[in-house]
């Protein structure tokens, strides 16, 4: 019986030994370059946000209206724990106003609220499919790359200049 106690105690060292030198050593080749992002539309358009920039992504939560000088300004929403300011994005962009959002993604760097009708799922990129975007009017101020997939351009958006517009 103490053969079969010593066969496991053995086991269960290496065990151990395995579990923490797969953390020691660095993950492997081509993880590291791969970029999560969400995939969002707006008035019907594709887009795109890195998860990194998110803090929260939540659906169907009440905005409590609010009054403000900022016509994007929705209200506000709270958020664990705290009140969080809710803009709407398309019109941050300049695409109108949305009329009933229902997305909300927070952002990590200042906690805002952005609201946006559609949310299509997250997405996986390498950085071949991640190209810089040529100027253009408009977007280009608060888009500066495009997420190129076999069936669709989506431009990425570079979320500090969305926040600055609103002076956060």
């Amino acid at each position: 019986m103490s053969q079969g106690l010593s066969d496991i105690t053995e086991r269960a060292a290496e065990l151990r030994r395995d579990f923490d030198r797969n953390f020691a050593l660095p993950p492997p080749e081509g993880l590291t370059s791969q970029q999560n992002l969400l995939a969002l539309r707006i008035n019907g358009q594709p887009f795109a946000i890195r998860l990194s920039e998110i803090a929260t992504l939540m659906a169907g939560k009440k905005i409590v209206r609010v009054p403000g000088s900022n016509a994007a300004l929705l209200g506000i929403v709270g958020s664990r724990g705290t009140i969080v300011p809710v803009y709407d994005l398309q019109s941050l962009i300049g695409h109108g106003s949305c009329t009933a959002p229902r997305w909300l993604a927070i952002t990590a760097a200042a906690q805002i609220g952005l609201a946006f009708d559609a949310f299509e799922g997250q997405l996986r990129a390498g950085p071949e499919e991640i190209v810089p975007q040529q100027a253009r009017s408009g977007l280009s101020a608060f888009t500066r790359e495009i997420l190129q997939t076999e069936d669709v351009a989506r431009p990425i958006f570079h979320l500090p200049s969305i926040l600055e517009t609103i002076k956060v």
